[in-house]
């Protein structure tokens, strides 16, 4: 696919094993835009803790949403195209998320447990352990339709996922 040139900023949003990093990298090469792994900007004492498999608390995100807020402001104040990831789980966390940019679209992954599961028990080298699933689950608040979230189930290929999200994006 030809790669384009597009100024939005994207969250790519749900829990471990939505493929977040996967189609959102793919995503920003689909529209030229600049991608941001979220998970990199946790402290190192958010990482130990999800790393022991101990689940995050609001105050242990706070710092953590602010500092990719302030990545998002950056890239639109450059008028700069950018994906990002964040589980963004609560209302709340996307709201300091939307303090970054004046225009944000949410792109929240979504599908069965099941194949969450399987996705992270198969999944190598990452801090967080699949039993934080479930703490991750109990936290999702689902974007609430007032919030305009675009969906995609993650049950359709990587590849798929990018073609309908750079199809919407270019509308």
């Amino acid at each position: 696919m030809k790669s384009i040139a597009n100024t939005g900023r994207y969250v790519m949003m749900g829990v471990a094993g939505s493929g977040k990093s996967t189609v959102g990298s793919a995503f920003a090469r689909a529209i030229g835009a600049d991608f941001v792994e979220g998970d990199e900007y946790h402290p190192a004492a958010n990482v130990a803790k999800m790393a022991a498999g101990t689940p995050l608390t609001d105050d242990d995100r706070a710092g953590w949403l602010r500092s990719l807020a302030g990545r998002i402001r950056e890239a639109e104040r450059a008028g700069k195209g950018l994906v990002l990831t964040c589980s963004a789980l609560k209302r709340s966390y996307r709201d300091v998320l939307r303090d970054g940019a004046s225009e944000l679209q949410f792109v929240f992954l979504t599908g069965p447990r099941a194949l969450l599961a399987q996705r992270l028990a198969s999944r190598q080298g990452h801090f967080m352990p699949p039993s934080l699933l479930e703490s991750q689950l109990a936290t999702l608040e689902e974007p609430a339709p007032d919030e305009k979230a675009w969906v995609f189930h993650i049950e359709s290929s990587p590849d798929k996922l990018v073609d309908q999200l750079t199809a919407r994006a270019l509308k």
